[in-house]
């Protein structure tokens, strides 16, 4: 052979092992990625995948059920393809898998179902309504028990945030815990100058709190350090609501004041005429407060400028406004429970109790749940008012109900934590702790937390057992294809996280 024939031979050759291994680049090892990686069920989840056959049909799992046909490109790739996790995935690690149809070609990652109980209200609207919960119910929660408590040193009035496997509380004990949500091993604590009443708001990896010393603290959710502080004139017990990187906060000092989240930064405060005790509520660009002056006040949440207020008695508001289809519900200590126009501020019902509300409403299904110092617990029809049913606890109730897969969990002055049914108001369950119950239940990933005046932070699950659990990891080679499946658009369906008022 010629040194030119060679030379092409060679040249050919190294063209044809360029060329090959471009080809087992683009079209090597199957791969597929999820975004988010976890998120809570009935949200959607954008799937990717590379190194499959050009122009080929993948079928796209969710565990074993084919929800969406992706069509590749000329590379093997596809992207951002839209599906929905399912609303019975239970908490825990699922599986994603892509497969070819027109061979064996497939790719596999996880995908864990959390769902965050992220703030006093669950979310900034104040609903204390989890719509995710997919574990316990009227038919299994008879079943739960103890899972661990945790001792602070004082009072645990603050009510639990749960946020990525973490329960966050506050105590009398001057301190912020982060305790593992599973176990309840402690994370991490911080000490403040005072009592801590406040619940945490944890956003973006960032906890929010206030506490007696007069102050508004920010901490790293994953190691407990001061990120920033801001300082009011008196006690901060309101529970701060963070919305569209702000933290809206009450104070002893009469004002509620909205922050920087990043900074703390003071963007503007509103002066009401006492206290303000609660928790606000933050919806459709509107500040929800409540003060011990009487009176509910509707701010501009950019601004802080008032756009209305509602005054009931000289006897004062404590508990917390919830905003639920542009209506503002809340107790007042005049004994009644009221509804308004959250647009206007006209009423539109008033409830009377036997005693003062100092309970916070949680609102869920077309339901107000509310309880009162006259120790019983009200489910009242959030158009009109109607009372129901009721259920008599042994002493005041003044913790707000949580409401989550038709169970209504609320704690009593007589040491009780209960679980009713929240369309009959039955009771299904029941554990006493050694005192006074103030603290307001948290639910979420088949858990309930709530603390109480023992000092005690508690979990409860089924059977004392761990919430979640791991789906089995499907063989690819097992999954069929859904044939009436078409192919689905990159970035269909697009559903954010987002939360009606």
């Amino acid at each position: 052979m010629n040194r030119a024939v060679t030379s092409v031979f060679k040249n050919f050759s190294l063209l044809s092992i360029t060329l090959l291994t471009f080809a087992s680049l683009s079209f090597g090892q199957p791969r597929v990625t999820v975004s988010p990686k976890s998120d809570p069920p009935t949200t959607n989840v954008f799937v990717s995948g590379s190194g499959f056959s050009a122009y080929a049909a993948i079928d796209i799992y969710f565990d074993t059920t084919d929800e969406a046909l992706a069509s590749a490109n000329g590379s093997g790739s596809f992207s951002k393809i839209s599906i929905q996790v399912p609303a019975s995935a239970v908490p825990g690690k699922h599986w994603v898998t892509a497969v070819q149809r027109s061979n064996d070609k497939s790719a596999q990652t996880p995908f864990t179902v959390n769902t965050n109980w992220a703030g006093f209200g669950f979310t900034p609207n104040g609903k204390r309504f989890n719509p995710y919960e997919n574990v316990l119910s009227p038919n299994t929660v008879s079943t739960i028990d103890e899972q661990w408590s945790f001792a602070t040193g004082d009072l645990v009035v603050s009510s639990p945030a749960v946020v990525n496997g973490v329960a966050y509380v506050g105590s009398e004990d001057n301190k912020v815990y982060a305790l593992n949500a599973t176990t309840g091993a402690e994370l991490w604590h911080f000490t403040t100058g005072d009592g801590v009443d406040s619940s945490p708001a944890v956003v973006n990896s960032v906890v929010y709190i206030g506490s007696r010393d007069h102050k508004v603290y920010a901490l790293s959710a994953a190691t407990g350090a001061k990120l920033w502080q801001f300082t009011t004139g008196n006690s901060v017990v309101s529970s701060p609501a963070v919305a569209n990187g702000v933290v809206y906060v009450g104070s002893y000092d009469h004002n509620v004041y909205a922050l920087n989240a990043a900074t703390g930064a003071k963007l503007w405060q509103f002066t009401t005429g006492d206290k303000v005790y609660a928790p606000v509520a933050v919806a459709n660009g509107g500040v929800y407060v409540s003060s011990f002056d009487g009176n509910v006040y509707a701010l501009d949440a950019a601004t802080g400028t008032q756009l209305w207020s509602f005054f009931t008695s000289s006897t004062g508001v404590e508990g917390s406004p919830a905003m639920a289809n542009g209506v503002v519900y809340f107790g007042a200590e005049d004994n009644n429970v009221y509804a308004l126009n959250g647009a206007t501020g006209a009423p539109l019902w008033v409830f009377s109790t036997g005693a003062q509300v100092f309970s916070s409403p949680a609102v869920a299904n077309g339901v107000v749940y509310i309880g009162s110092s006259d120790d019983n617990v009200y489910a009242l029809n959030a158009a009109t008012g109607a009372k129901l049913w009721s259920f008599t606890t042994g002493s005041d109730v003044v913790s707000s109900p949580a409401v989550a897969n038709g169970v209504v969990y609320v704690g009593s002055f007589d040491d009780n934590v209960y679980a009713l049914n929240a369309t009959t108001g039955a009771e299904l369950w029941s554990f006493p702790t050694s005192s006074l119950v103030d603290s307001s239940p948290a639910v979420v990933n088949g858990m309930v937390y709530v603390g109480s005046d023992d000092g005690n932070l508690y979990s409860f699950s089924k059977k004392g057992g761990l919430a979640s659990t791991s789906a089995q990891r499907p063989d690819p080679r097992t999954l069929g294809p859904n044939l009436n499946l078409k192919v689905s658009t990159p970035g269909a369906n697009v559903a954010t996280k987002a939360y009606a008022d």
